[in-house]
């Protein structure tokens, strides 16, 4: 395909983005080539500055479950702008969002909105240390939860060992308070917990991880955090970014019956707005300034523009259920083809999925946690991610994500994915 426009924007924009880019990611850097510049979308397709379309199964890296330009979302975006973009002040719909995500999640009685993913999560912290008044919390390697300097921490030389800063410009005195421990290992948690017993007030976790790949968490894995967070006096916060209103109504606290203390919300919340939020049970909740001493501000906090695109997602969501029957359907009927092409070329790599989320592993290894997904082959990945581009397929170009199916997708969809998948597999093994 012709990408001579991509590649003059990506050449401007390095004098004067670093990088490129507003996100890592989009650099291509893991991939390599050009990254495409993106000029329009439109359900299940976008177009790049070159005017070549593709599938896509990033979806904004998940808010846009329903596919692009949703008439109704973009009515109610267009309605919202007839008022203004911002008033920094108290507005009806924010009520009303706010009610809907307590009926939908199980976990949250209150809710506070906020601009990203990243400030949801480091909010929660905030909270939870202010509820508790212990200082560590413990976060899953291989798990991301924004940008704040707390969650930029890289694993020692073990589950049990103080976590090191994995960035310039994250102190050590952050670096101490954030403990590690691997993903679905109960008893490398436990251990943690008991070495800084009385001291940890928060354990987060995606409850499934969409930053090493789409990984699941093990039968009992949830459940035991849960009762371990209990005995421990520890607020159990799960970061829903991803899996917040795409696994379930509830997410995937209510898709495995696990429900936390504390939750973080984003992407599908704004319907492809920014936007975050951040809720819990009541007694926690009731810390937040002004109804209590942890400090939390933003003015663009509720943005009403945000809000009407939100509360329009969010309501078609609440009343259409049957979109998770489709969202699922899709989701297994995808994962059936390359599984069909993986046996049919003679590969054994591992498929890791559920509902609208998946993710192809280079490995032969099952995937569990980090250090499995680490196994991965990252070179013949650069290929295959490239071959599907060829395709007209855009995925993400990192091993480590997952990929975000949307109700857009029709039949004819999948069944191009699928057979681009097994050409560009075929490719790349020169068989």
């Amino acid at each position: 395909m012709k990408t001579d426009n991509s590649r003059a924007l990506f050449e401007q924009a390095q004098a004067f983005i670093p990088g490129g880019v507003n996100s890592p990611v989009r650099a291509f850097k893991s991939v390599g080539g050009t990254p495409l510049f993106i000029k329009r979308a439109e359900g299940a397709y976008v177009y790049d500055e070159d005017d070549n379309q593709y599938i896509e199964l990033i979806n904004s890296w998940g808010p846009m479950i329903l596919g692009h330009k949703h008439p109704k979302i973009e009515q109610a975006v267009l309605n919202a702008v007839q008022n203004s973009l911002s008033f920094g002040a108290p507005t009806q719909r924010e009520i009303t969002i706010a009610e809907l995500i307590v009926s939908m999640v199980p976990s949250i009685e209150k809710v506070r909105m906020v601009n990203s993913g990243t400030e949801a999560t480091m909010s929660a912290i905030r909270v939870a240390r202010g509820y508790t008044g212990r200082d560590k919390f413990i976060k899953i390697e291989g798990c991301y939860h924004g940008h704040g300097d707390s969650f930029l921490i890289a694993a020692g030389s073990g589950a049990v060992t103080m976590g090191t800063p994995d960035s310039p410009g994250v102190t050590k005195g952050t670096a101490k308070d954030t403990l590690l421990a691997p993903f679905n290992d109960l008893e490398a948690m436990r251990k943690v917990v008991e070495n800084n017993k009385d001291e940890v007030a928060a354990i987060i976790i995606e409850p499934v991880a969409g930053n090493m790949g789409c990984v699941l968490p093990k039968e009992g894995y949830l459940e035991g955090l849960r009762e371990l967070c209990d005995e421990h006096g520890i607020v159990l916060i799960f970061d829903e970014v991803m899996t917040g209103f795409r696994l379930a109504p509830g997410g995937a606290q209510e898709r495995f019956g696990v429900t936390p203390d504390m939750t973080t919300l984003g992407k599908i919340i704004g319907g492809g707005m920014p936007v975050g939020a951040y809720g819990g049970k009541k007694e926690i909740m009731d810390y937040v300034s002004p109804a209590g001493p942890v400090y939390q501000a933003g003015t663009l906090s509720g943005n009403p523009i945000s809000m009407a695109a939100g509360l329009t997602m969010l309501s078609l969501l609440n009343e259409n259920p049957e979109v998770y029957t489709s969202l699922d359907e899709k989701g297994a009927y995808l994962r059936e083809g390359y599984e069909k092409s993986l046996k049919d070329l003679g590969l054994n790599y591992t498929i890791n999925s559920v509902g609208s989320m998946n993710t192809l592993f280079f490995t032969d290894k099952e995937v569990h946690n980090f250090e499995d997904a680490k196994t991965s082959n990252l070179e013949l990945f650069r290929k295959y991610f490239h071959a599907m581009l060829d395709r007209g397929i855009y995925l993400g170009p990192s091993q480590f994500e997952s990929l975000f199916l949307s109700t857009a997708l029709i039949d004819n969809d999948l069944d191009r994915i699928i057979k681009a998948n097994h050409e560009s597999l075929k490719e790349i093994h020169g068989k």
